[in-house]
């Protein structure tokens, strides 16, 4: 039997690694604790409108509103069809004031003379001002969007008129400016406000400036929520709108994407954040044609998941359309805000403007050392399934580390810290389910006599040791990507669909090295294993073996369908409800893959083992477990989740699966048990 050695001076290299991981997981920890305080927005015209719906007047409104927890009011740029509606503005095309003068129904003086002296043309439209703050606005920018040649001013006085140049179908539906009165009168009722504007085609420093220079006399505007495919400057005058968003101390708000994957589309907004020293926060909405199908008991439960998991520190809340039994549509609606302010209060948040992560970037120094520990796992994987002389061990170390840490120490190497955590993601669970079965191999005392109390007790403390140490693997993922980028998911992980796969195929190999997979004994050298994937390749295609194929196919398209942000295999509603419990009763739901699949197949392995199952089901026990172990390192890969909150989901997993795991090896000895009297009973005519 070939002894395989765990060479001791690289684990002294990996203990290095990760104490400096520890280090770093320690200082990300203390950012994430003091990044608590979430903001609760609506659209301003959303309270506006269910005003208007349930005859409410709108400021008092406003103030239940505000009493109920909302810190902020989100307030759009303005349209014409708007204006016409409020009466603030009076925008009509010229082809229907001809209509009106044709049929005897111009009764307005001023306009007639207008068309009798030829200055009405059906192909243009004409805006009268009932507001001259209102109107100065949108003569403003109609002029930045146009041209001065398209924009003409018909009549001065207390009712000015401008002749725009433009299609009345399209024109009404154009952005025209923040709106300053909306803006005030949001900021009268106490409301933060979260300005949403829209980019200038073309866009000049002059236009920039309009847009801040609005702003600049509105108190307590918080934060900017850009609209449209380009945040404000792009594509060339992004320093002046950095510029003049630390002049006024602004916060961007950055949209998540629908998948949960990085953010809205933008032009622009990636290096915005980057040029304004990543003071951003992270911004949720429940998508429009989702809301209406979660009760709002299930909207706040969502609320407080996606706050705790996924760093967001921006709630755009939206209106429920339609009543609850028993309520009025502005009852169903408080009482929904205030249970998202109650829920997030209970679990430790605090209400108010979004907190955002300092332009955080651990040590380079500290960085390399997690890159060494890292390296020196993956040259003692190599030995444990190749051995090698310590003195290439120890060159092969220094040249992989020295050429990795080089940039980082330089002050780059993203891409190398995003292989670097690929990597942990592998090795460690391999690393651990290899030391667990060295460690079985080499125990003679292991056979037919071992009790299932012994059992028992070996499973649970080796699945113990097992899942500390992928959990250490996951803590060198979750430093070396542990800067403010990869928290605010600027920055992603890499190779999600790779760690699902690898991890099988390196314990595939070293299973390989210590076992053969068939009854005969095969050396265990190259030319063995060589030839026991030659059978493998050769064997006869019998109908079992096409359906286990089949069976082991769909495996494994429901393993890599579930796997990353796009929509891939779906969750049953089983599956869905059995989720919803387990975040209720524990501070971190743990993954099914781990206390469902894994966790158990690691303590039906032991049995295995012991009762000298055949060696293919070993391997296929070996192989599942593994996936229980990668699980754990991988949930580290989602930064923007608290490394805090994945490590106790990692002890959660434990905890079930040890609960899951005792009941499978119960369960799997009384039906040995039970096959074993059922064929010792005597035939019924004996």
């Amino acid at each position: 039997m070939t002894e395989y050695r765990y060479n001791k001076l690289l684990i002294l290299c990996i203990a290095v690694g990760f104490l400096a991981a520890l280090a770093i997981g320690w200082q990300r920890h203390g950012l994430e604790e003091n990044n608590s305080r979430v903001e609760l927005v609506m659209d301003y015209e959303d309270i506006t409108g269910l005003a208007q719906i349930e005859g409410v007047p709108v400021p008092e409104l406003m103030h239940q509103f505000k009493d109920a927890g909302i810190t902020s009011l989100a307030v759009y740029e303005t349209t014409l069809e708007k204006l016409n509606k409020s009466g603030k503005i009076l925008a009509v095309p010229g082809s229907q004031l001809l209509q009106q003068y044709r049929t005897g129904s111009m009764n307005d003086p001023r306009w007639r003379n207008f068309i009798e002296a030829g200055r009405i043309l059906p192909e243009d439209v004409y805006i009268v001002g009932q507001d001259p703050l209102t109107f100065a606005e949108v003569k403003s920018d109609l002029l930045r969007r146009l041209s001065p040649e398209r924009v003409v001013v018909l009549e001065e006085g207390t009712a000015p008129v401008l002749a725009v140049k433009a299609s009345f179908e399209k024109l009404e539906k154009w952005n025209l400016g923040l709106s300053t009165a909306e803006m005030k009168e949001a900021a009268g009722y106490g409301f933060y406000v979260v300005a949403r504007p829209t980019n200038y085609n073309k866009v000049t420093e002059d236009d920039v400036d309009a847009v801040f220079d609005r702003l600049r006399d509105i108190p307590g505007v918080s934060s900017l929520m850009f609209v449209g495919d380009e945040v404000l400057g792009y594509p060339d005058l992004l320093p002046h709108t950095v510029k003049r968003m630390q002049e006024q101390q602004l916060t961007l708000d950055m949209i998540e994407h629908p998948l949960q994957l990085q953010f809205l589309k933008q032009d622009g907004l990636l290096p915005l954040a980057a040029a304004n020293h990543y003071r951003s926060a992270r911004v949720y909405v429940i998508p429009k044609d989702e809301q209406p199908k979660l009760k709002p008991d299930e909207a706040i439960h969502r609320w407080v998941l996606t706050d705790q998991e996924r760093n967001i520190r921006v709630n755009l809340l939206r209106n429920y359309e339609k009543p609850e039994l028993g309520k009025t549509l502005v009852e169903t609606n408080l009482d929904y805000v205030a249970g998202v302010r109650d829920a997030l209060l209970e679990n430790s948040f605090t209400i108010g403007p979004a907190t955002y992560f300092p332009p955080y970037f651990p040590s380079a120094l500290l960085l390399a050392l997690v890159i060494f520990g890292t390296t020196a796992a993956g040259v003692l994987f190599l030995t444990l399934v190749y051995p090698f002389k310590p003195r290439y061990q120890y060159l092969l170390l220094a040249l992989l580390t020295i050429g990795l840490s080089l940039p980082v120490l330089a002050g780059g190497g993203t891409l190398i810290r995003q292989a670097t955590a690929t990597m942990s993601a592998i090795l460690f669970p391999v690393l651990s389910m290899t030391w667990q079965l060295d460690r079985w191999r080499a125990n003679e005392s292991l056979g037919s006599k071992t009790g299932l109390g012994r059992m028992l007790v070996l499973g649970t403390v080796g699945l113990t040791v097992t899942v500390l140490l992928s959990i250490m693997g996951g803590l060198f993922v979750g430093a070396v990507l542990a800067d403010v980028r990869f928290l605010l998911e600027m920055e992603i992980f890499r190779g999600v669909k790779l760690i699902f796969v690898a991890p099988l195929v390196l314990i595939t190999w070293v299973y390989l090295t210590r076992y053969s997979l068939f009854e005969e004994q095969l050396p265990l050298d190259r030319a063995g294993i060589g030839r026991q994937i030659s059978k493998v390749l050769n064997y006869p295609v019998y109908l079992k073996t096409l359906l286990g194929a089949a069976f082991v196919a769909i495996a494994a398209w429901v393993y890599i369908g579930r796997s990353g942000h796009t929509a891939g295999v779906p969750v049953s509603a089983l599956e869905l409800k059995l989720r919803y419990f387990l975040e209720q009763v524990m501070y971190a739901r743990p993954r099914g893959k781990e206390f469902v699949i894994g966790h158990p197949a690691f303590y039906l392995l032991l049995m295995a083992f012991c009762r000298r199952w055949p060696s293919t089901l070993r391997y296929s026990l070996v192989v599942v477990a593994t996936i229980g172990q990668g699980s754990l390192a991988e949930t580290f890969a989602h930064m923007r989740t608290p490394i805090f909150m994945s490590f106790i989901r990692g002890l959660d997993g434990l905890f079930m699966g040890i609960v899951c795991g005792i009941a499978a090896l119960i369960g799997v000895q009384v039906l040995h048990y039970l096959l074993f009297v059922l064929g010792r009973r005597p035939a019924g005519h004996e």
